[in-house]
Formats: structure tokens, sequence, C-alpha cells
């Protein structure tokens, strides 16, 4: 028998006439409920000049990014921090990957011991540990510093709806600042780590908390599984789930398209170029790059990176939790989640020298890339 209004009690009556799980869910509630500018769509051309609004609470202007194919998984935010202004202290529960937009500045992090504080300027990335009191300084005095956030607190906060959870500093929190060991935000080391969905067998991984300059970083390893020439570093954050990669490839070539799961944010901090995605046997959405533009491919969708500029590009990508990474399992899967270039639409070579035609140039694509799926040039090797 179904309760009527008269004889349900009244804490449950309450419950009842509050009822909001299905939509819109508890991430989406509390980001609304900011004020600030939510920006959606398949990529933001240039984060510098988004629009922002103000945070009372936080003393800056902000804005969301839900971008499709991250909604309810990751949080994507931008801060401008005022010129010479220091923003106030807050905890957040959860790491927090946070990478340098624009400007200079300092940021002081607090556990239960000593206070550390570094310096960043455009293109550093850095962690900010869970638990953790933390502060951000601007010391330009004559123009605002600009600092993007990705976090999983939507994907946390299906779980636990009470926002308020997330920002109160807790003194069960162990200091990972403090422990003895090396300095958190010390120098990053390079390890090699097995990994079976390689020919060759491991992965170059640097482990470390702070990276001073990403557009400079050149501590790159082959990574010709993706295309010709190609060259990438894979970032893993110590005592964190919180990961990254940046791949980085030449003047007037592309990428092979490829796929995985949702949720994979792709920032550009150098170069000039557009991206292609499409979901399998559906309209293909093209968009344009350059530095400071951003995107996320949503789940399972290929998508194909095209460099019409001058010198190198790269792109930064943070990854999802690694359940929700999607990446084949065995090197035979690849089959289904790659395009080797003689394989793809005639249509995709076609683009790409035209748009390169426009500016005056002619691809460097070698035309055995597109005869041979295992081609590559004489010194050219993964390790």
């Amino acid at each position: 028998m179904v309760e009527t209004q008269e004889t349900i009690p009244a804490a449950i009556a309450d419950i009842a006439s509050n009822y909001v799980r299905s939509r819109p869910w508890p991430y989406r509630r509390w980001m609304s409920s900011i004020g600030i500018p939510i920006h959606k769509g398949y990529f933001i051309e240039d984060l510098r000049t988004i629009e922002l609004g103000w945070w009372p609470e936080r003393e800056c202007n902000a804005a969301f990014l839900e971008m499709m194919g991250s909604e309810g998984m990751s949080e994507i935010r931008v801060t401008e921090i005022p010129p010479g202004k220091t923003l106030p202290a807050m905890t957040f529960a959860l790491d927090e990957v946070v990478y340098v937009v624009e400007g200079r500045g300092l940021t002081t992090i607090a556990g239960s011991g000593p206070k550390k504080t570094f310096e960043w300027q455009k293109h550093s990335m850095f962690l900010i540990p869970r638990g953790h009191t933390h502060q951000f300084t601007n010391v330009q005095g004559d123009r605002p510093a600009r600092l993007l956030h990705y976090n999983c607190l939507p994907l946390v906060m299906a779980t636990l709806a009470d926002p308020e959870f997330y920002f109160t500093k807790s003194d069960e929190v162990a200091d990972r600042l403090n422990t003895g060991e090396q300095e958190f935000y010390s120098a990053a080391i390079a390890a090699q780590i097995p990994d079976a969905k390689l020919t060759w067998g491991v992965r170059d991984i640097w482990f470390g908390n702070f990276f001073p300059d990403m557009r400079a970083w050149d501590k790159l390893a082959a990574h010709t599984m993706r295309g010709i020439g190609t060259r990438a570093v894979y970032v893993q954050f110590p005592g964190s789930e919180m990961a990254a990669h940046m791949s980085v490839f030449g003047e007037r070539t592309y990428k092979k398209a490829h796929r995985h799961g949702p949720a994979f944010v792709i920032v550009i901090p150098d170069g000039e170029g557009y991206s292609i995605m499409w979901e399998e046997g559906k309209e293909q959405i093209v968009f344009p790059w350059q530095e400071a533009s951003l995107f996320v491919p949503p789940n399972r969708w290929f998508h194909q990176h095209f460099n019409v500029g001058e010198g190198s590009a790269r792109y930064l990508a943070f990854h999802p939790p690694v359940q929700f990474e999607g990446w084949a399992e065995k090197i035979e899967d690849r089959l289904r989640d790659q395009i080797e270039f003689p394989d793809e639409d005639p249509s995709i070579r076609q683009r790409f020298e035209e748009e390169l035609a426009k500016k005056g140039k002619t691809s460097l694509m070698p035309e055995e890339a597109y005869i041979d799926p295992d081609y590559q040039p004489p010194d050219s090797t993964d390790s």
C-alpha cells in the first residue's frame, strides 16, 4: 500500500517534498547556485578571454566549464586573481591540478606543520593536495593572473551531496608537506613503468607535484605509435590518483585518430592547428585551436589533431579517474581504437593539405605513411 501524505511521518514528508535526486545532480545544483558563468560546448577558443563573473566568497572573478564529455565527472574551472592581490585561504577535500594560463604568482599551502610557498609562472602545472589549506597570490601589480583548475568534485559529490563537506578543514587529514621525505614540490623524477599496452613494454613516467613550464618542457620520449615524430611525457602526481600527459608533434604533421574514455581535458600550451572529433559513423566536428584553447573529447569519440602553425605544437591532457580512461588493454585492440594513416578517410588528408595551402605551406607527412601503417622515419624510435 502506498502511504498518503496524511499517514507518513512529518520528517519523511519533509524529505519527500524536497526530493531532488533525479535532476539536476548535486554538483550541478551547487555550481548553478554560485551565480558565475558556466561555459558549455565542445571547446573553448581562448581561456584568456572567456567571460568570468564575480565570486564574492572567493573574492575573484571565475567561471565553470561544463564541457561536453565531462559532465558529472570532472570540474573544470577558471579563476582570475586581480593584480597584486592575494585570494582568501581555502581548504578543499580533493586533490586538484592547477595549470597557469596567464601570469606569475605564489601559492602558499599549509598542513598541520610549517607552511610551504612556491612560485609559479605562465604554463606552470602543480598539485594542490587534498585537505590542505591553500592561498594564491598574484605578484604582478599591473595585470590579472588566470588559473585553470581540474578535479573530480562532480563525481565525488554524486555520493555525498553536501558542498560544505568539501570546503571545511579537517584535523584528520594527514600532512603531506612535512613528512621528512623528499620536498613535496621538488623536481620531478622519471621512472620506467611496465605497460603491456605498448609494443616496447615500458612507459617513461615523471613523478612530481610541480612542473615549472609545460611549454618549455623538453624531457620527452618518442611516442610514434600516435604519429610521425610524435613525442610525449606522462605525469603522475605522487600519492594521488591525478595524472596527465603532454604530446608534442612537428609542424605540418598530424596525429592518428584515436579514442578512449570520457573527461580527458585538453589544454594547448603552444601551437596553432585544429582538431576533428566524431562519434563513430556520425558527423565530424571541426574546431581551431591555439595557445590557451581547451577541449574535451566525449566518451569513445574519435579525435585527431593537426598542426598548421609554425614549429611544434603541444597539448596537455588531464586524465579522469583510471577506471574511466578506457585505454585498450591489449595491443591488438588498437585496431578498434586507433585509425592508421592508410585506413583513414581520404578527406582527412585532403582537408589538412587545403588548410596548409591557405597559409602557403605544404604537408611534411611522408607519402610512405599513407601506404605502410608501421612506417617511421629512420631516425624515429620509440623508447
